[in-house]
C-alpha cells in the first residue's frame, strides 16, 4: 500500500500498521475468550449433551411441534405480505392524488399505522373480533396477526410506493400526458412498471420483517414456529436446542424470501430491457423514377 495520503485519509505508517495489528489480536482473543466462556456456561448446565438434541431425530417432534408452527408462521406471513402490498400500492398512489382530501385521509392513515407498534395492533385487532364475534374462536388469532401485520407493513410499504414512483423522472409523465393518457393510465401503463424495480429492494426488506413479525403472534395465542419451539422445549426441557432450531429455521425462510425476491426483481429487470430494447429495421429501397432520355439498362 502506498504510503501516500489519499483524498480521504492519510496512510497509515509502519507504527500505526503495528498497533492495528496488536489491537486486530486483541479483539480476536476477546472475541474467544467471550465464546469459551458462553462454552463452558453451558456445558456445565448440561445444554449441549447429545440428550438434548436427541428429540429432533425424533419424527413425532417435527409432527407434533415444528411442522405446524412453521405452516403458522408461513400462512400467517403470506397473507399479510399480499394484503399489505395491495393496501400499501392504495395508500401511496392515494398520497400522490390531486384531490387535497384524499391525500390528507390516506396520509392520516399511514402516519397512525406507522407509529403503533405491531404487537398492539395485534392485540387491539385480537380483543376487537373477540368482543364482536367477527371470526370463529379457532381462527381469531390469525385473524389478528394478519390484521396487525397488514396495518403496519401496508402503512410502510405506502411509503416506500411514493418514494418510488416520485423517483422517477417527471419527463415520463409529461410525455405521456402529451400523447393524451389520462393520469389513471399514466400510473397504471408508464410509472408503476417502472417504480416497482426501484421499490422491490426495499419491499423485499419490508417482507422479511413481516416474516420475522409473525413470531409476535404467540403472545396472543397464535400456534406459529416459536411458541412451538418453546412447547417443545418445554416438553423435553431443552430450551436452548429448540431455540436454535428455531433460529436456524427462521434463517432459511429468510434466505429462501430473499433469494426469491432476488430472482425476480432480476427478471423484472431483465424483461423490460428486452421489451424496450430497440431492433434495427432493414433499411428501405427507395424506387427509381424513370427519367427520359436516361438508360435503365446501363450499370456503371
Amino acid at each position: 500500500m502506498s504510503e501516500r495520503g489519499t483524498v480521504l485519509y492519510d496512510a497509515p505508517g509502519p507504527r500505526a500498521r503495528a498497533l492495528h495489528h496488536v489491537f486486530s489480536v486483541l479483539v480476536v482473543l476477546v472475541v474467544v475468550a467471550a465464546a469459551y466462556f458462553v462454552y463452558d456456561a453451558l456445558d456445565s448446565k448440561g445444554q449441549l449433551t447429545s440428550e438434548k438434541w436427541e428429540p429432533f431425530l425424533e419424527s413425532t417432534s417435527w409432527t407434533t411441534y415444528l411442522i405446524p408452527g412453521i405452516v403458522g408462521t408461513l400462512v400467517a406471513a403470506a397473507a399479510s405480505i399480499v394484503l399489505a402490498l395491495v393496501l400499501g400500492a392504495v395508500l401511496g398512489i392515494a398520497r400522490l392524488s390531486d384531490h387535497r382530501s384524499i391525500r390528507i385521509v390516506a396520509g392520516i392513515i399511514v402516519e397512525l399505522f406507522r407509529a403503533v407498534p405491531v404487537l398492539i395492533l395485534m392485540i387491539f385487532a385480537y380483543q376487537v373480533f373477540a368482543e364482536y364475534r367477527v371470526f370463529q374462536s379457532s381462527y381469531l388469532a390469525l385473524a389478528a396477526v394478519i390484521t396487525g401485520l397488514t396495518l403496519y407493513n401496508g402503512s410502510v410499504i405506502a411509503e416506500i410506493v411514493r418514494a418510488g414512483i416520485n423517483s422517477l423522472p417527471r419527463g415520463q409523465t409529461e410525455a405521456a400526458k402529451a400523447i393524451g393518457m389520462r393520469k389513471g393510465q399514466v400510473m397504471r401503463l408508464v410509472l408503476l412498471p417502472q417504480a416497482v424495480t426501484v421499490m422491490l429492494p426495499a419491499i423485499v426488506s419490508q417482507m422479511v420483517i413481516a416474516l420475522k413479525d409473525s413470531a409476535l403472534g404467540y403472545l396472543i395465542g397464535y400456534v406459529e414456529v416459536v411458541r412451538s419451539g418453546q412447547q417443545l422445549g418445554a416438553f423435553f426441557g431443552n430450551y436452548l436446542p429448540a431455540l436454535l432450531v428455531v433460529a436456524a429455521i427462521m434463517i432459511v425462510l429468510n434466505s429462501a424470501l430473499t433469494r426469491f425476491a432476488t430472482w425476480l426483481e432480476k427478471r423484472l429487470r431483465s424483461g423490460r430491457r428486452r421489451k424496450g430494447a430497440v431492433t434495427p429495421e432493414a433499411p428501405q429501397t427507395l424506387p427509381v423514377m424513370a427519367v427520359p432520355g436516361m438508360d435503365m439498362t446501363r450499370r456503371d
